[in-house]
């Protein structure tokens, strides 16, 4: 993971200032101990960047996502760690919430030839803090995305899911077009992104979802973004039907990749069964027979891991994603946008940010969340 000078170093500037003397035009989302997130965030106003140092540029955040892995991090369950800050007028450590997001560049510090102002970045690292209005950043620590016409703000902004189903995809098993994929979890975001993928790819899905009062609508939009067959976990009770039913849609060719799939009694001889989130906290259990008599590779995925090896890479698979949102060829995922704005007191900001994880963690959300967060410093 990279190290934060350019932030830490903003951090320790601002001790300089007074807090009377500091000019608080700015917010961010923070937590000074793991717990509920609707029970340790907060909104604390922040003071204007400085002009940015030599190799930093001085960032405004457009849109940064909420996801599950999010929840995670401030639970204090998830192996990738913030670094803590130094706000002035605060006592205590805290903690930037967000590990994505998409800004546009402000300032340009000297000895910045990559960047210029008003390019649309995104982080390399992990657990930066993006849910804040700005922040200074080293320029290694960003990763330009082409601003093409056609890609909207809201897809630029949630890389992570795409990039990683573009990973299951097409980095464990050289699938040919034609062949199928099975994955559970369908409507999430990455199952969006995975059935979009696919489709432009030539691949095929089955896809297994929750059973809900308008399932026949979470079909047809699945189906609208290109999946081949949605299935609800209630048809797995019947094994021998569905194994049936789906040697019927494969025309018995062997699926050889599996996401997240508690169905691996589905998938054919030498599959890969990849398991790529945790939010269930569940075992993973499979039973002898498949590893032994059908050769079944189960591996995990994630992609932070992956960009840490692939640093190129990275750059290769943004531009890539963007060009294909910008086409017309990937969907926005459904999605609301949280504007938290500058003229909201610190208490006014904080009880809404709580209100917006209190549905996110009763699961009344069934959309994804991005924040905006709104400053003055343009």
């Amino acid at each position: 993971m990279f190290n934060s000078p350019a932030l830490l170093s903003y951090a320790t500037r601002t001790r300089l200032f007074s807090t009377s003397a500091c000019n608080r035009s700015n917010r961010a989302i923070v937590y000074s101990k793991i717990g509920r997130p609707a029970d340790v965030l907060r909104v604390l106003n922040i003071p204007s960047l400085p002009a940015p140092s030599p190799q930093t540029v001085n960032v405004r955040f457009i849109l940064s996502p909420i996801n599950p892995a999010d929840v995670n991090v401030i639970e204090g369950v998830y192996p990738s760690k913030p670094q803590p800050r130094k706000f002035p007028g605060v006592q205590d450590d805290q903690f930037v919430g967000g590990n994505e997001g998409l800004a546009e560049v402000t300032h340009v510090g000297q000895g910045v030839e990559c960047l210029e102002r008003g390019d649309w970045v995104v982080m390399r690292p992990s657990q930066i803090g993006t849910w804040r209005s700005c922040a200074n950043v080293h320029k290694a620590q960003l990763l330009k995305v082409p601003r093409l016409e056609g890609l909207s703000e809201v897809n630029a902004a949630m890389m992570i899911n795409p990039a990683t189903a573009y990973c299951l995809l097409f980095k464990i098993v050289a699938l040919e077009s034609g062949e199928w994929v099975i994955q559970n979890g369908a409507n999430s975001a990455v199952g969006q992104a995975v059935i979009q993928l696919a489709r432009n790819a030539g691949l095929k899905t089955i896809n297994f979802v929750r059973s809900r009062d308008n399932i026949d609508v979470v079909k047809q939009e699945l189906e609208g973004l290109g999946a081949t067959h949605v299935v609800t976990y209630d048809e797995l009770v019947d094994k021998k039907a569905i194994k049936a039913k789906v040697n019927e849609w494969t025309g018995g060719q062997g699926i050889r990749l599996g996401l997240n799939c508690g169905m691996a009694g589905l998938l054919g001889h030498n599959a890969h069964l990849v398991t790529y989130g945790g939010m269930a906290k569940r075992h993973l259990c499979l039973p002898a027979s498949f590893l032994i008599f059908k050769n079944l590779i189960s591996s995990g995925f994630w992609l932070s891991r992956w960009y840490k090896t692939n640093a190129e890479g990275q750059v290769k698979l943004v531009e890539e994603l963007a060009r294909t949102m910008a086409s017309g060829k990937f969907k926005e995922p459904k999605h609301e946008i949280v504007t938290i704005k500058k003229q909201a007191s610190e208490k006014q900001a904080s009880s809404e940010i709580k209100k917006v994880f209190q549905r996110i963690t009763s699961g009344n959300v069934k959309k994804k969340v991005l924040l905006k967060v709104e400053g003055t410093d343009k």
